[in-house]
């Protein structure tokens, strides 16, 4: 486990060996020392130089990210690049604001003090990122890292080894390894890197490693950021614009070929729109997929399953479902040699078949139906908490009934996926689809401790009559504080 660079923190020294994570990971330590204390200032030249790199080198990145997984060039620039470039945008913009401490009202039994909240860096952060997205879910966090003063070690996955090359390039080119460094490997260097001392960790990926994440942590007492996933689910009402919607739900589900940890998993549709429904995505993925009837298989417009492995799981799904009776609306085909499996519809599935019993992530999409708006309710509630739900209607009292009575990392009314998007609002999960939030300023935070600060004046102040030797006043006081606050 060693970093094959030879740039340290002086740019003109050399070291003729390769560097082990324990010798980064000192050195990292020392920085975050010294990053303690940096400015705003300091902090946005390292994001504007990671930007100018990433704007400097869209070629290079979307061909990485094709030849791990045919993801086609203008989805690379959406999905990959940019998210990465808003995200550096936004905190540039906002930085100086957040690191700015924040002064917080006294109540009476604190009069006479002074309260505020300053942000300090937690320290030397470990970023695990996954291969569905490996360059956005993997620059995104460092973004944040960077943001709040934090060196970071990274650890792209190994399932997509160039994107991976690419980002070790990267990071070489942009930064010395005291600052960011890049180690490359699987799941035994994954586990060697969660044996050091980390003060941040965050990991993408599933709940499954995310448990296993989480207690290498506790080990050390290492807060973590966990972006997870699961069986993320979308109710299309009976009054819903069934066009709009079926546009919406096969967009945000097949990009990526559907390995993406917010696409919607299963649909809930209501009886009377079933029908209905099922020929509007039928016709959604004719006509974005394969508009001149000439194969799905030939778009240039649908990325392919990421390996051998999962191309097996997502075979094996498909033909568990067929044989327990679930019926095939649209797709099916598929071709190992390629990883090819098409966008395929499944209506009549039910709990016994696997596929409604683990994440998809890939291009299927079962369809339920329901008649009674509480028993999607509690079907989602009979499952762990999803990543994302999404409803699809014009009803607001039935929009407000499904929102305040399931619990999801996210939600979204009448669209899905591209609220990932939105700098504002905290991504994260729930429990089972993950714990903390990420971008913009919630991602400051979660590499950001937040350190409360109380000022006292000098002599005599609001505790003085509260200090032994203790009386029939000290008595008096408490018990008008105990009925006042």
């Amino acid at each position: 486990m060693t970093y094959s660079s030879d740039m340290m923190e002086n740019k003109n020294s050399s070291i003729d060996m390769p560097l082990s994570a324990i010798e980064i990971f000192a050195l990292q330590k020392k920085t975050a020392l010294k990053w303690r204390n940096s400015t705003s200032k300091d902090r946005i030249v390292k994001l504007k130089n990671l930007q100018k790199w990433v704007l400097k080198n869209k070629k290079l990145i979307q061909e990485a990210i094709y030849q791990d997984f045919k993801k086609p060039p203008i989805e690379t620039d959406l999905s990959e690049i940019f998210p990465v470039t808003s995200e550096i945008n936004h905190a540039i913009k906002h930085l100086a604001s957040w690191m700015k401490p924040q002064k917080v009202s006294n109540p009476l039994s604190m009069l006479g003090t002074r309260g505020k909240i300053t942000f300090e860096p937690k320290g030397v952060s470990l970023i695990i990122g996954p291969w569905n997205y490996p360059f956005n879910l993997t620059i995104g966090p460092l973004i944040s890292a960077l943001a709040a003063g934090c060196p970071a070690i990274l650890k792209p996955s190994e399932l997509t080894p160039n994107t991976s090359i690419l980002i070790e390039k990267m990071i070489l080119e942009v930064f010395e390894p005291n600052q960011v460094a890049v180690f490359r490997g699987g799941v035994e260097l994954a586990q060697e890197l969660l044996k050091l001392p980390f003060d941040h960790i965050f990991f993408t990926g599933s709940p499954k490693v995310g448990k296993i994440v989480m207690e290498a942590a506790s080990k050390n007492l290492a807060s973590i950021t966990l972006e997870l996933g699961g069986k993320s689910p979308a109710i299309v009402a009976h009054d819903a614009d069934l066009s709009d919607t079926a546009e919406k739900l096969i967009g945000g589900k097949f990009i990526n070929n559907g390995q993406t940890c917010v696409a919607p998993d299963y649909i809930l549709v209501h009886k009377e729109v079933k029908d209905r429904l099922v020929m509007e995505l039928k016709t959604t993925i004719q006509k974005m997929y394969d508009p001149k009837y000439e194969g799905i298989e030939n778009s240039g417009d649908l990325a392919r399953v990421v390996n051998d492995t999962n191309y097996e799981r997502l075979k094996d799904l498909l033909e568990d479902a067929l044989i327990k009776g679930a019926k095939l609306e649209f797709g099916g085909k598929n071709d190992s040699s390629d990883r090819y499996i098409e966008p395929t519809l499944l209506s009549q599935t039910n709990d016994t078949m696997d596929i409604m019993k683990e994440e998809i992530f890939g291009p299927i999409l079962p369809i339920l139906e329901y008649s009674d708006l509480q028993e999607t309710i509690d079907y989602i509630n009979r499952n762990p908490k999803p990543l994302a739900l999404y409803y699809f209607g014009k009803k607001t009292p039935d929009m407000e009934m499904v929102l305040k009575n399931t619990s999801s990392g996210n939600a979204m009314i009448n669209d899905c996926v591209i609220h990932f998007l939105h700098p504002n609002l905290p991504f994260g999960g729930v429990n089972n689809s993950g714990i903390g939030s990420a971008h913009g300023h919630f991602g400051f935070l979660a590499f950001s401790h937040q350190k409360g600060i109380l000022t006292q004046r000098v002599g005599y102040n609001n505790m003085s009559m509260l200090r032994p030797p203790y009386g029939i006043t000290t008595r008096k006081i408490l018990n008008q504080l105990m009925k006042w606050f």
